[in-house]
C-alpha cells in the first residue's frame, strides 16, 4: 500500500491548491477585520483534555478519536476539533490576564475516525474562531455576523442560518427531568447509544440520526421552551442583535450540536447544495469549558467550518475561484552559452521578486515555447549566441503576440513597468 493514501485522507495537488490559498486569504482578511488573532495549537493533546472538554458522551469521544499510548505510556489523541486545544492554551498561557475578550482563530487539520463520504474525511481541514471573556449576546451576534460576511465575500448564497438556545446547567437540569419522563416509556426501542445517553446526557438523544430514535423524539418537549429567565433574556438579546444588523435567521428547536461543552446559544449555517449533510458551519457558546478544563470561570463562544465542505458548496453553486497568475517571464535558450546566461538571469530576476523560469530538461526550442505556454508566462525571450554577443533580444508578450527588441540589461525594469 506504499502508493495509496490511507482511507479518509486526500492529497491536495498543485492543480487545486490555489483554491485553498484563496479561501485562506479571505479567512485571514475577515479575521483581521474583526480583530481576531491567529493561534497555532499542537496536532495532538493529552486524551483527558478531549474527554473532559468535548465530553465523554459525544460521538467524537465515544467512537471517532485517534487515541494511542506514546513511548512514555501517556494516552495521546490526535485533535478531533480545535476548541478544546485553544481553551487549554488560553489557560496554560495566562490569557485571562489579557484585555478581554480574547479573540482567536485557527486553520488546522483535524482527525476523526468516521464513515468516509464526499466532503467528509478522516483527516480534514477546519477553520475556527474562539472568543473568551464576554457574557452578553453581543459577542454571539459578532461571531455569527463574521460567518455571514465570509460567505458573502466568497459569493456563497443559498445558505440559511438556524439558531437555538440549549440553556445553562441550571435550566438544563430541570429540562432533563421532563425529557427523561417523556423518553422513558420508549427507552427499550431506542438505539444502544441513546440508551447510554439517557442517564448521562439525555439532551444528546435529540441529536440522534437513527430513524427510530428520531420518530420517538419528534414530539419531545423543546429545551428552548423551558429556559430560565437569564437564558431566555440572552436568547432574546441574540435575536434582537441579529435583527438590528439585518441578518435573517430561523429558530430551530432541534439544534443541540454534537459536543457536550455547548451552553445557551447554538447555531448552524445550512446549505441544500451538499446533500443531506447540509451543515456548513456550526458553533455556539461554551461558558463552562474553561472551568471544566481547569481554568477560572470564563465565558466563551466559537464556530468551526470544514474547508472541504466549504469548497464543495462553492463548487456546487458554480462559484469560480480565481486562477493563479502565470510566471512573469520564460527565458528560452539555445546552446550552452545561452543556457549559462539564462541560469544567471533567472536568478537575478528572482532576487527582484519576479517569477522566472528556464529550461531544465534539455528541450528543443519548440518544446521550450510549448512549456512557456503551459506555465502561462506573460513574456518570453529567446537567447542564442547572437543575442548574448549583442546584448539585445526580442521580448514577446505571450498574450498579445507583440514583440519588441530590448537590451538584456533592461529586462528587470521592463517587467516592473
Amino acid at each position: 500500500m506504499l502508493t495509496q493514501a490511507p482511507k479518509g485522507t486526500k492529497d491536495i495537488l498543485p492543480s487545486e491548491i490555489h483554491k485553498w490559498h484563496y479561501i485562506e486569504k479571505e479567512i485571514a482578511q475577515i479575521c483581521s477585520d474583526y480583530g481576531y488573532k491567529e493561534i497555532r495549537i499542537p496536532v495532538f493533546e493529552h486524551t483527558e483534555l478531549f474527554q473532559r472538554g468535548v465530553g465523554d458522551t459525544s460521538d467524537i469521544v465515544q467512537k471517532e478519536m485517534y487515541t494511542f499510548s506514546d513511548k512514555g505510556g501517556r494516552s495521546i489523541t490526535l485533535r478531533p476539533e480545535g476548541t478544546a486545544g485553544v481553551a487549554r492554551s488560553y489557560i496554560e498561557n495566562g490569557m485571562s490576564s489579557l484585555p478581554q475578550p480574547v479573540k482567536l482563530y485557527y486553520n488546522i487539520t483535524a482527525y476523526r475516525y468516521e464513515n468516509v463520504q464526499k466532503g467528509r474525511y478522516r483527516e480534514f481541514h477546519q477553520f475556527g474562531v474562539e472568543a473568551f471573556g464576554s457574557y452578553g449576546p453581543s459577542i454571539d451576534v459578532e461571531i455569527i455576523s463574521m460567518v455571514k460576511l465570509l460567505f458573502d465575500r466568497l459569493g456563497i448564497n443559498q445558505v440559511r442560518l438556524n439558531i437555538n438556545s440549549i440553556g445553562c446547567p441550571a435550566c438544563r437540569a430541570e429540562y432533563n427531568k421532563k425529557l427523561k419522563d417523556y423518553l422513558r416509556p420508549n427507552l427499550e426501542n431506542m438505539c444502544p447509544t441513546c440508551k447510554t445517553r439517557f442517564e448521562k446526557n439525555p439532551l444528546r438523544i435529540i441529536d440522534c440520526k437513527e430513524q427510530g430514535c428520531k420518530k420517538i423524539t419528534a414530539g419531545a418537549p423543546a429545551l428552548i421552551d423551558h429556559l430560565c429567565e437569564e437564558c431566555k433574556n440572552h436568547f432574546e438579546g441574540l435575536k434582537a442583535g441579529l435583527d438590528n444588523i439585518g441578518i435573517e435567521y430561523s429558530v430551530d428547536k432541534n439544534i443541540v450540536r454534537g459536543l457536550d461543552y455547548y451552553t445557551k446559544t447554538v447555531f448552524e449555517f445550512v446549505s441544500d447544495s451538499i446533500g443531506a449533510q447540509g451543515t456548513v458551519c456550526g458553533g455556539g457558546r461554551y461558558d463552562g469549558l474553561i472551568e471544566e478544563c481547569g481554568g477560572k470561570p470564563t465565558p466563551g463562544i466559537g464556530f468551526a467550518i470544514g474547508i472541504e465542505r466549504l469548497l464543495m458548496v462553492m463548487e456546487n453553486q458554480g462559484i469560480e475561484i480565481p486562477q493563479p497568475k502565470g510566471i512573469d517571464i520564460f527565458i528560452a535558450a539555445i546552446g550552452e552559452k545561452a543556457h549559462k546566461y539564462a541560469e544567471k538571469k533567472v536568478y537575478e530576476l528572482r532576487k527582484e521578486s519576479l517569477s522566472a523560469e528556464k529550461d531544465l530538461m534539455g528541450k528543443s526550442l519548440k518544446a521550450q515555447m510549448k512549456y512557456a505556454d503551459k506555465l502561462q508566462a506573460k513574456y518570453c525571450i529567446v537567447l542564442g549566441d547572437e543575442e548574448i554577443d549583442s546584448g539585445k533580444a526580442v521580448l514577446k508578450n505571450m498574450k498579445t503576440g507583440e514583440e519588441k527588441e530590448i537590451s538584456l540589461d533592461t529586462i528587470i525594469d521592463r517587467l516592473k513597468m
